[in-house]
């Protein structure tokens, strides 16, 4: 199952995104509610979704300033990938566009079920990533 999260604009140059996220210390900034129990070192991090399962997560590749690929990190309830995107914002160097995919491994009845979820959290990413650099420009 595919998901394309929303494309948002960060108020913050690519690079910047691109090294902020590059550590799992900067994710708890990023997580819906929905996630608790946060735990991080920069490369992997665990966590609880309330109800539903513990999960850690590890970068399976970084491509500088634009693309990070994050996978479960030891046991999963679910095979997926999150591909956090960054590319330029055309018309201003000091922002950029970012949008969170989601690629899971469901049968069709967990397809059903996860789908809201998955896309929450996509959208959630984006949308407090925004938030984030917004609030380090005031």
């Amino acid at each position: 199952m595919q998901i394309n999260g929303k494309k948002k604009t960060v108020n913050a140059p690519q690079k910047k995104v691109y090294d902020f996220l590059s550590d799992f210390n900067n994710f708890e900034h990023l997580m819906p509610e929905e996630i608790i129990n946060w735990k991080s070192d920069k490369e992997h991090c665990s966590f609880t979704i309330k109800g539903m399962a513990d999960l850690s997560l590890k970068f399976s590749k970084k491509e500088p300033h634009t693309l990070l690929e994050l996978v479960p990190d030891g046991k999963s309830p679910v095979n997926f990938t999150l591909l956090v995107r960054m590319e330029p914002d055309d018309l201003n160097e000091q922002k950029c566009i970012a949008r969170v995919d989601v690629d899971a491994d469901l049968n069709p009845m967990m397809a059903m079920i996860a789908k809201r979820p998955l896309e929450n959290l996509a959208n959630s990413m984006t949308d407090h990533l925004n938030k984030y650099f917004e609030k380090q420009h005031k």
